[in-house]
């Protein structure tokens, strides 16, 4: 079965021999459109490039058929996915990002159509007989080629492919409906962000009225006069709209408790539409989940994982949970106290809609913390900059400017990059995509274009990816600054980016992020580290007007404030994790109410009170791309924790580090197991065998959160 995650572009299959020649690569064709894609000149164009993808995997189909060697069978399925994936992978791009609405129309045509053929190539039993020959045959391939027959063997037998044919008629059902759940929760996010009218104006202070709309509404009045005439009074206000990023900004910065209140309860009830949206999905999942003879979607969803099952997460996410319950409280009362004593009251507690306000003013208070002077060493251009100093230092390469083709380009703004060796030559391409615009995917992702493949021993199909964020402000690089959550953001992007333009794999099918989903997570959060460590800092971040270097007493004060409040955010990370875990296990149908069971996770797992009438989940759309997934980016934190002790602490940017990550981990993408990679990178001890499956060690992040004291003396207590 081809995965949908899968990230490529389309190239032409020959069968032919390998020629020991001076190795030469494959990129851009030299007719361009969107992306470098011919095709893709129009907004039309998607059409032909769905025609094209159908026509050519069709070809290659029949070839495939004719009985070829176990090797041919390989190159040419990863063929049909590299061909078919540059469609979606394409379309999805340009669903999120592109401003002309026909090009987005057009996009989500494709999607669809391509989606609907990959049905048909999931199901193909012709492919599938193909596929169990050639493993049967595959003692003379290279251990790539032999784990990529392994795995699409296992792929399409995921797919249903052995079910009866009314069984497998449904799966395809399934299949279409959650794609169309998918599309109508997202598609009511955007829709139905939720707005609250707050009067009078001065109830929101000057440093947020760019987030808000001036209103105005009109009262009645009785004059004083005697004619005893009326007249109106115009009432100037504010309309916020609740969608996340200004949700969160409003939380933080509105002292006015009666404005948060309102603002969280609308932010955190809207779409209402998705209640029923996602009760649908979590049907249908457990519906396909048990066809395909799994006890929960969640079964379903782990078993490729390194996790493996259920079990081993929630094992994993239970532990994490006990581990961080004695600071978070402690974390709590220090908070509590804290607004007590800022509200002048001896019992006031901490509501929800509190919680990041004072926060923010605790951690300002302690550290002497100003978010202007922060951001004033984080222009655009420096973040930028430290990218650079980043792939130089580990990697010995540069991002080099390159000008855009005609029609390549998506907006006037995006930024095209080449990643240059000294030695290889181009290793990729990188396009930045940094600036919010109306219509455009609201956080922070990467996307990939192309993966990299070998044509031939002469050929390599270099890979393409699309770096996008939000960043606010004006399209200027050295005006725009950021906040550090934004740079911890930007470079937690960067680390998959990485994992994409360094691998170089036999096959796509495992290029860069196309691993499994608990490994893929363990680059970004990695290079997370880049951004907090003074040693790297210095290297980039620079006054945007003095281009004096960060003040180490700065970087040291902007650690204490992370830490401060450190347990309480990894608790809610673990919180979410419980709730896709369970909203995706093993639940009756149809599915009970699912905001009483996120409430009660809520009460069990965390310190903060649940609010009724609100059901955050309806827009957490984590539940839908990572469905039964969303621990993996805990299970990986542990493990970039090991790695960033054991090999890049002591000495973060030099070139053994570099070449130690690139050579034993990013280079091969996801055509090794990844228990393998990681035991090769730093040696025993990064992970232990569970229940079948593997535990990462916690005892890093626990050490580097000081949670491990705290946890033995709850331990010693009971």
């Amino acid at each position: 079965m081809w995965r949908v995650v899968s990230r490529g572009s389309s190239v032409i299959f020959h069968s032919k021999k390998w020629n020991p020649l001076s190795v030469t690569v494959r990129a851009f064709s030299a007719s361009t459109g969107l992306y470098g894609f011919p095709h893709l000149k129009t907004a039309k164009g998607f059409q032909s490039f769905v025609d094209e993808a159908i026509q050519r995997s069709g070809e290659l189909i029949s070839y495939i058929c004719t009985k070829q060697p176990a090797a041919e069978v390989m190159r040419a399925m990863d063929e049909i996915s590299d061909t078919v994936c540059s469609v979606i992978d394409s379309a999805e791009l340009c669903r999120h990002t592109h401003p002309n609405r026909e090009f987005v129309e057009e996009a989500s045509k494709a999607s669809m159509r391509i989606n609907e053929y990959l049905h048909y190539l999931n199901t193909n039993r012709d492919l599938y007989d193909a596929i169990k020959k050639a493993e049967r045959e595959c003692h003379m391939l290279s251990e790539e080629a032999k784990r990529g027959v392994r795995n699409l063997r296992v792929d399409f037998e995921r797919g249903g492919i052995n079910l009866c044919s009314e069984k497998l008629d449904r799966v395809n059902t399934l299949n279409i409906e959650m794609s169309h759940l998918c599309r109508e929760y997202n598609e009511n996010i955007v829709m139905d962000p939720g707005t609250v009218d707050i009067y009078p104006s001065s109830c929101i202070p000057k440093n947020l009225h760019y987030l808000v709309r001036p209103i105005n509404r009109s009262e009645s009045l009785i004059t004083k006069d005697l004619s005893g005439s009326r007249g109106t009074l115009k009432e100037k206000g504010f309309r916020i709209t609740t969608d996340p990023q200004t949700l969160a900004s409003v939380l933080q910065l509105s002292s006015d408790d009666k404005v948060r209140k309102k603002v969280y309860m609308r932010g955190n009830s809207v779409p209402q539409a998705n209640v029923d949206v996602l009760k649908r999905l979590i049907s249908a999942r457990h519906e396909l989940a048990q066809i395909m003879g799994c006890n929960s979607y969640a079964e379903f969803s782990i078993k490729p994982n390194m996790a493996l099952s259920p079990k081993v997460v929630m094992s994993f996410l239970l532990e994490m949970s006990k581990m961080v319950q004695s600071k978070t409280r402690e974390e709590l009362k220090l908070l509590t106290k804290f607004k007590r004593e800022k509200c002048g009251q001896s019992d006031g507690d901490l509501r929800p809609w509190d919680e990041t306000y004072y926060m923010t003013m605790m951690k300002s208070s302690a550290y002497k913390l100003d978010a202007s002077v922060v951001g004033s060493y984080f222009s655009l251009s420096n973040c930028i900059e430290g990218l650079k100093v980043l792939v130089q230092s580990l990697f010995g390469a540069t991002f080099h400017s390159i000008p855009l083709a005609p029609d390549e380009s998506w907006d006037p703004h995006v930024l095209k990059l080449s990643l240059h060796h000294p030695e290889e030559g181009d290793l990729g391409y990188l396009y930045l995509d940094l600036y919010s615009r109306k219509g455009k995917y609201p956080g922070c992702a990467h996307f990939a274009i192309k993966g990299g493949r070998r044509i031939s021993q002469t050929e390599y199909q270099l890979p393409i990816v699309a770096l996008v964020c939000n960043f606010s402000g004006s399209q200027n690089p050295l005006a725009v600054r950021l906040n550090h959550s934004e740079v911890e953001t930007l470079f937690h992007e960067f680390g998959h980016a990485l994992h994409s333009l360094l691998s170089r794999t036999d096959y796509q099918h495992f290029s860069g992020t196309r691993a499994v989903l608990d490994f893929a997570e363990i680059p970004s959060n990695l290079f997370e580290y880049y951004a907090w460590d003074y040693r790297v800092l210095r290297k980039f971040a620079r006054h945007y007007s003095t281009g004096e270097e960060i003040p180490q007493k700065l970087v040291e004060s902007m650690q204490g404030a992370r830490d401060m409040f450190a347990a309480t955010e990894l608790q809610r990370q673990i919180f979410y994790a419980l709730v896709d875990q369970t909203l995706f296990g093993e639940q009756p149908l149809p599915h009970g109410d699912i905001s009483s069971v996120v409430a009660e996770l809520k009460r069990e797992h965390t310190n903060f009170e649940h609010v009724e009438g609100t059901h955050w989940e309806t827009r957490f759309s984590h539940l839908l791309n990572y469905g039964a997934g969303y621990y993996s980016y805990l299970y990986a934190k542990c493990f970039a924790a090991t790695i960033w002790k054991k090999l890049c602490q002591e000495d973060p940017l030099s070139s053994t580090t570099g070449f130690a990550l690139r050579t034993k981990f990013l280079q091969h993408g996801g055509a090794r197991e990844p228990d393998a990679l990681l035991n090769d990178l730093v040696g025993d001890g990064i992970y232990r065998y569970h229940d079948g499956g593997i535990m990462p060690d916690i005892s890093c992040l626990c050490d580097e959160m000081k949670l491990v004291e705290e946890y033995m003396q709850q331990v010693h207590l009971l």
